[in-house]
């Protein structure tokens, strides 16, 4: 490990020092010049020095004022009143060259002094991404670093979901391996997650309490599970959810049913724990959009009076922040500013931008995708499809296998893409009401910093085999 080290420090001009236990930043300027470098190792390479350039990305940004934080006291200030309803917070998976990405959204926070967004990886979207947990920390934290953004940095697990599929032949097993990823993305400086049991909500059953019943035991169990492990003197953001993305709009008997029932289970076991900070409801949208024949997505009819008055009760009659909006990124622009207006705390955006990636890279570089897909989403082509919607459907499952030609794309197209991404979140940043959020972020998110654990970034990496029935 030592000559490993040794060439690591070395690779960023000798601007950070390190025993292998701690990390001292000896010249700033830099290492931010050339965090970059590192960020290629964590997600190229395998073994000690994948492990090393995650730890010293990790604690050197720590170093200069970078840390991993939860969101939940900035959630219950809001459900409190104590903070104003000018803003929905936006989630953001960044799924193909993330660090890229991220560096883009930092620039536009910094523009409006922005800071409360957040960074985003789904269960199912660590499969098709080729991104584990700490992976993608270590993306976002490195492009904080880069682009000179200091203070709390919001990085969430988004839809921890339990698939429905595994739970009927193998339950225990599908819990241990949420409970396991939690614990994996906890470790990584995921301090916000969001738990999704509502793919077991039944709604065979006669009532309501009993077509959630398993959703509100399940939730519970895991926010308990979750108060256990979390880091000391933190606390983590849990999000629950009481209707998954696609199926009917919720409705304000499900919103009581579930939050009367998860605080009675939730009290039972973990007394005197913090419980959730928001619940994600449905109100008409789908991930990723449905996609029509001419390749174009279909307008949603979203109803914007539920995620109001949901918004209402859960803050009036359960101190939460408000209700979650899922799969909104290929909304129509003018939609945005109704999620402020109509009390969302926290809006997920993911496939534009994956869209935007597709659109800018290189003609030649698509077109090698495409015929990759042809032969190994074959499977996805469903009769009827045209070649725009099987393309448009299918193609996410090309990111992680090309991950490594996508860092070797040339200079010019990696900065045509990041200043395309960097204008959508221009607009989504003013949309949303984002600026001079800094000052909220600051008044209520207390700074923990929590030291990274050697031994963890060390260890063998997780390869989760995943369903086939999990949301994004």
């Amino acid at each position: 490990m030592v000559n490993e080290l040794k060439d690591l420090l070395a690779l960023v001009g000798d601007s950070l020092s390190s025993d292998g236990a701690t990390v001292t930043v000896t010249d700033a300027a830099g290492f931010r010049a050339n965090v970059g470098k590192l960020v290629q190792v964590s997600a190229l390479e395998s073994g000690a020095r994948q492990g090393l350039a995650r730890f010293l990305i990790r604690a050197a940004a720590l170093e200069l004022g970078v840390f991993p934080a939860s969101i939940h006291e900035l959630y219950l200030a809001r459900g409190r009143g104590d903070a104003p309803m000018v803003w929905a917070t936006p989630a953001f998976n960044l799924r193909a060259l993330s660090h890229h990405a991220a560096r883009a959204m930092f620039r536009a926070a910094k523009k409006i002094d922005a800071g409360a967004f957040i960074f985003e990886l789904a269960r199912s979207e660590m499969g098709y991404t080729a991104q584990r947990p700490v992976e993608y920390s270590t993306n976002i934290l490195a492009a904080a670093v880069a682009e000179g953004f200091t203070g709390p940095v919001f990085i969430q697990g988004d839809h921890f979901q339990v698939s429905a599929k595994k739970y009927a032949s193998e339950g225990q097993a599908e819990v241990n391996a949420v409970k396991d990823l939690a614990r994996e993305a906890i470790s990584a400086g995921f301090y916000n997650i969001d738990i999704d049991t509502s793919t077991l909500v039944d709604i065979t059953k006669t009532t309501v309490p009993e077509q959630q019943k398993v959703n509100i035991e399940l939730s519970a169990n895991f926010g308990a599970f979750i108060r256990e492990i979390e880091p000391q003197g933190l606390i983590v953001s849990i999000g629950g959810e009481i209707g998954e993305v696609g199926g009917h709009n919720s409705n304000e008997e499900e919103l009581r049913t579930f939050m009367d029932g998860y605080v009675a289970e939730f009290k039972r076991l973990a007394p005197g724990k913090p419980g959730l900070s928001k619940i994600s409801i449905q109100t008409g949208t789908s991930h990723g959009g449905t996609v029509l024949p001419d390749g174009s997505i279909a307008q949603v009819n979203l109803d914007f009076d539920t995620l109001r008055n949901l918004s209402r009760i859960a803050r009036k009659d359960y101190a939460l922040g408000g209700t979650v909006q899922h799969g909104a990124s290929t909304l129509p622009e003018d939609m945005f500013h109704k999620f402020v207006e109509n009390e969302a705390i926290e809006v997920h955006l993911a496939t534009n931008f994956m869209n935007k990636w597709f659109d800018t890279i290189p003609d030649d570089f698509r077109k090698e995708i495409y015929a990759w897909l042809d032969e190994n989403a074959a499977s996805e082509r469903k009769p009827g499809m045209t070649d725009q919607q099987f393309y448009y459907k299918a193609r996410k499952n090309a990111i992680g296998p090309f991950k490594a030609k996508s860092y070797e794309l040339p200079e010019e197209a990696i900065a045509s893409l990041t200043a395309a991404w960097e204008a959508q979140f221009d607009k989504l940043f003013n949309l949303l009401g984002l600026k001079d959020s800094c000052q909220h972020v600051e008044k209520f998110v207390s700074p923990v910093k929590i030291a990274p654990d050697i031994k963890f970034y060390l260890g063998e990496d997780v390869a989760e085999e995943l369903a086939d029935d999990l949301s994004d």
